[in-house]
């Protein structure tokens, strides 16, 4: 199962959360950007509808498949910082 960790961090002269190398919006404190990501990895778990899905690989190949609504991953909110 995938696991998903939302991490609370300085951006942009604000907070933002990253999950991976993705950052979120930029939020003017600290707990706006936690709750954002309270919210967003509450979301996340959230079962959906299975649908087909494309996407573009980091090569530039296309792939189809069928994306399982019902497989959602775990996810956890990080927060290090002395906020």
């Amino acid at each position: 199962m995938t696991k998903l960790t939302y991490k609370i961090v300085e951006h942009d002269g604000g907070w933002a959360y990253k999950v991976g190398g993705t950052y979120s919006e930029t939020f003017p404190s600290h707990s706006d950007a936690l709750q954002a990501a309270q919210i967003a990895s509450s979301e996340q778990q959230i079962a959906g509808q299975t649908d087909g899905i494309e996407y573009e690989d980091a090569t530039g190949k296309w792939h189809s498949e069928l994306a399982d609504g019902r497989d959602r991953p775990q996810t956890e909110v990080q927060d290090d910082s002395n906020a």
